[in-house]
């Protein structure tokens, strides 16, 4: 479990960021924390060989991270939760041959990706959003392979439900939009949420170091242990655009929103793998099983003593799990016109 954690390198939890590399500790006594974390990720990103780039799209402006040139595999997008990142994929690229093109875009509205009051961020909004990215920079030449974790899954299957001739296959990690079957400590907070009318405090959208140490243990089932400087670092990043996050929660968990990858499941005809941590206090694992039910063809795959956070619980298996399944896909669709 340690190896595969890879604590020192990257301390990714869902909509917050953490790193603490030896050097970089040290230097925490020059820079404030949130300029550490954004130095980190500088870093990681040149040691990992991606570039930052932007897409512009009729006055709309995309932030993303690429890798590799199209190739023999697919190209692989790779979509965000709630406010996470591009960055939130580092801990999984890092495992990633580096000859694949790798995609990893900031969702509507988060980080460099434009933000607008007039935009629609709801699930299907956010979907063809994403549709006119993968436009501005032709990912859809030929048909490539799409990853979303929580929001971003639930974004990830509406996209290929609705593109569905753009897609090769795909993988969800936790994803959100699904009636569980069973109950999670995440639905009991937004019961009280919904009783309050949501006056209370968004368990995913920390605005203090104690919530945001919360959300670290709603989100993964391993627990650490997490210096108070950079607890609050973590939340002078976030501070800031707390209010948008807020925006967009209520947009997903809405009537339009909140079950939009079910009502689409139906309409998707790409090959599906599915990647659930046993232990996720978010989205509960039993969204697998409703999955399967529809789609009786897809992979699952379920990870345990891991939680929603799978990207950084497991990344290196998260990586292997999902290279394993596009050349399975691939090798299968050869085989398939080698036979015709």
């Amino acid at each position: 479990m340690a190896a595969d954690l890879d604590v020192i390198n990257l301390f990714i939890i869902a909509g917050a960021t953490l790193a603490i590399p030896i050097l970089a500790f040290a230097a925490s006594f020059l820079f404030c924390p949130s300029t550490l974390i954004k130095v980190y990720y500088w870093y990681w990103r040149r040691t990992l060989g991606l570039q930052v780039r932007f897409a512009d799209c009729g006055g709309y402006r995309f932030c993303y991270l690429y890798r590799g040139k199209p190739g023999m595999r697919p190209s692989i997008l790779m979509l965000h939760g709630l406010s996470a990142h591009k960055d939130s994929w580092l801990t999984v690229v890092k495992y990633l041959p580096k000859h694949l093109h790798i995609v990893c875009v900031d969702m509507p509205g988060h980080e460099g990706t434009t933000r607008t009051n007039m935009d629609d961020y709801s699930i299907e909004g956010q979907a063809r959003r994403i549709h006119q990215f993968v436009e501005a920079i032709c990912l859809n030449r030929k048909p490539f392979h799409i990853v979303g974790t929580s929001m971003g899954g639930n974004i990830a299957g509406v996209f290929a439900a609705f593109y569905p001739t753009e897609i090769c296959s795909m993988t969800l990690i936790c994803p959100d939009g699904i009636r569980h079957l069973c109950e999670t400590k995440f639905d009991n907070h937004l019961q009280d949420l919904e009783h309050s009318n949501f006056t209370l405090n968004i368990p995913l959208i920390p605005t203090t170091p104690e919530e945001m140490e919360d959300m670290f243990k709603l989100c993964s089932h391993v627990r650490f242990k997490i210096p108070q400087q950079i607890l609050q670092g973590l939340v002078d990043v976030q501070e800031p655009h707390n209010e948008f996050y807020q925006e967009v929660f209520m947009e997903i968990v809405g009537e339009k929103s909140r079950y939009a990858l079910q009502e689409n499941l139906h309409l998707i005809t790409a090959p599906l793998q599915v990647i659930w941590g046993k232990q996720d206090q978010v989205v509960d694992v039993s969204g697998a099983t409703v999955i399967k039910e529809i789609l009786p063809r897809c992979r699952i795959d379920l990870l345990d003593n891991c939680g929603h956070s799978v990207v950084m619980e497991r990344p290196s298996r998260t990586a292997k799990l999902i290279l394993e399944f596009i050349i399975q896909q691939q090798d299968a669709r050869g085989g398939a016109k080698k036979s015709s």
